[in-house]
């Protein structure tokens, strides 16, 4: 069953990178390879459940004695199970599997809980980026980011390059990766017409989205899980992890530099009849793009506050820009502002990206469900006793599956140490080299493939970039930066 998961996510990774030649949307393959993962996970249990996850559902340790005859008791993590009284607790123990018999509990119910359990999380992300995406292409609807194209005047590749890549750097760590990487993509269909061009650019865009988000405690969902840890404090994120992203994403735009030469060609505006009709003025451009932008920046915030998902606080500022704009446009006649309207905005979301997402993330759970990525973080951490060379192998490893996952078993492979007893011991204490070194490598590493980060899949969905394409234009340019930051951080901090 464990090989049989392990060929199926292959054979659906494959059909991805060869989207193009199949001429099959690459939607299809991931949606296939997250539910077939998942069917063959249940099928292939026979109920039995995995004895890696059977730690997250073991009754409650109360000696049997010590409970009275009205108490009841519930699984750890699964409350919304049948209560099960003290004799059907004694009964349950007296064999291995059997507290499951003693609550009528039937095995395909664990495998329902472990998938809600992870569409949770995903659900979390396809609605961030469901509000992220309508956010931005509705200051794009008012024509909101020509406040930024119109400032910007060079249409050499050198200089545009270097502009679009240090917006994305610091935008990234004051937003998220992900949010960034959705904005800077419109901000390059406003400055880009060739396809192949504005690839290139997309390609760049995504190592600096993911080096912008290192080095900020709310850039990167694997910085955040660290800071939200305690591995790491914010200071030290940002005083130690600052100079090795930005190396990262320096590395790849000098190299760069020396192989482009001219200039890009900029689209033809073109606007429908609507828009001569009933233009938006400056103070609408304005002003939706200002509230935009403070909304996309609100949601670190309130997560911070609130300690809610990202995407509640995304919602929020969704569910204020679309009250803005209605107030905005009132007085106009449904004609003249259906084009400028949430609803309009709504059916130009790319669909299919999202879905592509879906399948994805759920593919990669299931690999983490059957224990494929713990045994793949295990085998780091007996083969590989050099912090560095872990860390290092763990960030090239989040090229291929989802950083989150292993950067969660690598929290929970290694403790906190409250104090340094020895050398080894000290790369373990908050704030400790181990913990700096793997928020660099898990999110920088990523951008070694497009599918190696919540950036790279936005944008490839975005743009429809090709797999192979990205393979063969910008992964040595992401591991030739990813390399050089780390020679960084060494010399820095590890020497």
């Amino acid at each position: 069953m464990e090989i049989l998961i392990l060929v199926v996510f292959v054979l659906g990774y494959l059909g991805i990178a060869f989207e193009h030649p199949l001429k099959v949307d690459k939607s299809a393959f991931a949606l296939l390879a997250g539910t077939i993962c998942w069917a063959v996970f249940v099928i292939g249990s026979h109920g039995e459940i995995p004895q890696h996850t059977m730690h997250e559902y073991t009754a409650i340790t109360t000696p049997s004695s010590e409970l009275a005859q009205e108490d009841v008791v519930v699984v750890e993590g699964m409350e919304d199970v049948e209560h099960v009284s003290k004799e059907e607790l004694v009964d349950a123990l007296k064999e291995p599997s059997g507290w499951r018999k003693g609550m009528e509990y039937k095995e395909h119910n664990f495998f329902e809980f472990r998938l809600l359990h992870h569409l949770q999380e995903i659900a979390s992300i396809l609605f961030f980026l469901l509000g992220a995406m309508t956010i931005v292409e509705l200051i794009d609807a008012h024509e909101g980011f020509a406040v930024i194209t119109d400032r910007i005047k060079t249409t050499n590749q050198v200089k545009l390059i270097w502009i679009i890549a240090i917006l994305t750097f610091f935008f990234s760590a004051a937003l998220d990766n992900l949010t960034t990487s959705i904005v800077m993509i419109s901000l390059l269909r406003k400055l880009i017409a060739e396809k192949q061009t504005r690839w290139l650019f997309a390609g760049v865009v995504i190592i600096a989205a993911n080096a912008g988000g290192a080095w900020s405690p709310i850039g990167d969902v694997t910085t955040t899980m660290l800071w939200i840890g305690g591995q790491l404090s914010t200071g030290v994120i940002i005083s130690h992890l600052f100079l090795p992203s930005l190396v990262c994403l320096l590395v790849p735009l000098l190299i760069l530099s020396f192989r482009l030469k001219g200039d890009v060609a900029r689209p033809i505006k073109s606007e429908g009849v609507e828009h001569y009709m009933n233009p938006t003025t400056s103070v609408e451009r304005n002003l939706v793009f200002t509230v935009g932008v403070l909304g996309l920046l609100f949601v670190p915030i309130f997560k911070t506050v609130t300690h809610l998902p990202p995407f509640m606080g995304m919602m929020m500022s969704l569910g204020f820009l679309w009250l803005l704009t209605e107030v905005l446009h009132r007085n106009k006649n449904r004609e003249e502002k259906h084009h400028l309207s949430v609803i309009s905005v709504l059916q130009k979301i790319d669909v299919s990206s999202v879905l592509f997402f879906l399948g994805i993330l759920l593919a990669v759970a299931a690999l983490q469900e059957v224990g494929h990525l713990l045994v793949m973080a295990d085998w780091l951490r007996v083969s590989l006793e050099n912090i560095f060379a872990i860390d290092l192998a763990i960030g090239l490893l989040s090229a291929i599956v989802d950083n989150v996952p292993l950067v969660a078993a690598s929290m929970g492979m290694y403790d906190i140490e409250p104090v340094a007893t020895d050398a080894w011991s000290a790369n373990f204490v908050q704030d400790g080299i181990f913990w700096q070194f793997l928020a660099y490598c898990a999110g920088t590493g990523g951008s070694a493939l497009i599918i190696g980060s919540a950036a790279g899949v936005a944008v490839m969905g975005l743009e429809k970039i090709d797999f192979i394409w990205y393979m063969k234009r910008i992964s040595l340019l992401a591991i030739a930066g990813y390399f050089a930051g780390a020679a960084v951080y060494y010399v820095m901090y590890m020497l």
